[in-house]
């Protein structure tokens, strides 16, 4: 493993509650419904992966995958 970490959101288990863009501004973006997104294709840069573990653990549906590569 390279301790390289992608996060990546479920969109069947997303109900737009907004608490990993809120915890997490630089990973996560809103669709026109208030969905979340990963930005790009969810590689978390140096420095943000205790963001990425925050939002994980407060999304009330579980929809936040955080992938340890």
């Amino acid at each position: 493993m390279s301790g390289k970490l992608r996060i990546h959101v479920n969109q069947d288990k997303c109900q737009g509650h907004a608490r990993c863009k809120s915890l997490a501004p630089e990973l996560f973006e809103l669709d026109g419904f208030g969905n979340a997104h990963e930005i790009g294709d969810g590689s978390v840069p140096k420095g943000l992966e205790d963001k990425a573990w925050l939002a994980q653990a407060n999304c009330p549906e579980i929809a936040v995958e955080v992938i340890e590569e």
